[in-house]
């Protein structure tokens, strides 16, 4: 397990590199083609002009991925749960939650217990999120917890854990803030041209420079296009095989591929609306696309591989569950080479585990009912039992402190100990 964590970082600082010199690349094109345009430069050109205007150009796209990186170490993980509508919650919301959690935290040896948040949805998801192993979070939607059993809740939370362990909260929050800033100095430099252009602003050429100026602002524009594109590419390979590592390490935590597996077909079968506080930040964060999308070409831009094949994979893992039996299975189903680094496959006998009985499925009306209440009681909603057995749910901002039973007529307390009058 070490070795393979010490294997991912050593491969996230290698793409995180390869981003960095995009970004500081973009910067220097830029800022020499633009070096040309302003008042003071007029008196200099060529290769002066370029390295004065291309050092300015790294030192401003540098500043803006530390400005960006340090609000994200300074508070980017209550960020992406604020922007994803998660609410804390404590173990009385929902004791079985936790108590896999706490399952899964031990059997990864995390120093430190995970906080756990609910997003009042009903799609079914989660993600994990944090600096580092002692200051993670994770986060699950009600949809999920209404209509995954235990075994599959157990799957997508050691998928979560297993993401904490491997180091990859940080170093994709990294690679997408690097991806970001790439991104926003492209777009301000392209639509900073197209207005230019349009305004008619754009400086006559002079007849010493103009054709080394019109070459520098055709190699910024194309750059401009083209360095997003290729920054994105090296962030989808670090999403996606994280993404199998973390199926890996959920196979290996609870020795039963197939309850993730089950979660996952769950998931994609599932008809509930798109996830509603899902943004082109978040998704990648989530265990599945949180897009409802066809499998059309944006499966394959998509920063999770196809949840059909990670199902498939799960499914081909029948004589164990280490990170050797993954490797062989994903190998048996994607007839390519193993996503499971060489020198991090070991010896290790990990086998599979019987499932525990199981109670009958709920019926949807029953998981329905069950999401709703989950939401509600994640919006701080009261519940009372009325004496003739029907259940009040009273909003946060209901304020008086007796409440009518609809069926029965009865009066009941809304505050204090909540025992019916």
């Amino acid at each position: 397990m070490w070795q393979l964590i010490r294997i991912n970082k050593r491969n996230s600082i290698l793409l995180l590199a390869l981003m960095a010199a995009v970004l500081l690349a973009l910067g220097y094109v830029i800022g020499a083609a633009l070096q040309t345009y302003v008042p003071r430069a007029r008196h200099t050109y060529g290769t002066e002009a370029a390295v004065n205007g291309g050092a300015w150009g790294i030192a401003v796209a540098a500043g803006v991925w530390l400005v960006l990186a340090a609000l994200s170490f300074s508070g980017g993980d209550q960020i992406l749960l604020a922007a994803s509508g998660a609410k804390a919650v404590t173990h009385d919301v929902h004791p079985q939650l936790f108590n896999i959690v706490e399952e899964m935290k031990i059997a990864a040896g995390l120093p430190a217990m995970p906080k756990v948040y609910i997003i009042p949805d009903p799609a079914p998801n989660a993600f994990a999120t944090g600096r580092s192993p002692k200051t993670a979070s994770v986060a699950v939607t009600a949809g999920l917890l209404g209509k995954l059993n235990r075994h599959e809740l157990q799957g997508v939370v050691a998928h979560e854990i297993s993401h904490i362990l491997h180091r990859d909260i940080l170093f994709v929050t990294l690679a997408g803030i690097m991806l970001g800033a790439i991104v926003l100095i492209s777009q301000v430099f392209l639509r900073g041209t197209f207005y230019g252009a349009m305004a008619g602003r754009r400086r006559r050429y002079s007849s010493g420079g103009g054709q080394a100026q019109l070459i520098l602002m055709i190699v910024a524009l194309i750059c401009a296009v083209l360095a997003p594109l290729f920054a994105f590419l090296l962030y989808l390979a670090l999403s996606r095989k994280r993404e199998y590592l973390a199926d890996a390490g959920a196979a290996r935590l609870t020795r039963y591929p197939a309850g993730l597996a089950d979660a996952l077909e769950k998931i994609a079968a599932d008809p509930s609306p798109q996830l509603g506080r899902a943004n082109k930040v978040t998704a990648p964060m989530y265990i599945a696309n949180p897009f409802k999308k066809g499998r059309t070409l944006s499966d394959i831009t998509s920063t999770h591989p196809p949840i059909s094949e990670r199902i498939r994979i799960l499914r081909n893992m029948s004589a164990g569950a280490s990170f050797r039996d993954y490797s062989e299975a994903f190998t048996r189903t994607t007839k390519a080479g193993s996503v499971v680094p060489t020198a991090a496959i070991s010896s290790e006998t990990i086998s599979l585990r019987e499932p525990a009985a199981e109670s009958k499925p709920q019926k949807t009306a029953s998981q329905t009912k069950q999401v709703g209440d989950l939401i509600r009681a994640v919006n701080a909603f009261t519940f009372l039992t009325c004496s003739c057995g029907l259940k009040m749910k009273i909003p946060p901002n209901y304020r008086a402190d007796r409440v009518k039973c609809p069926r029965c007529a009865k009066v009941s307390k809304t505050k204090g100990s909540g025992v019916n009058c």
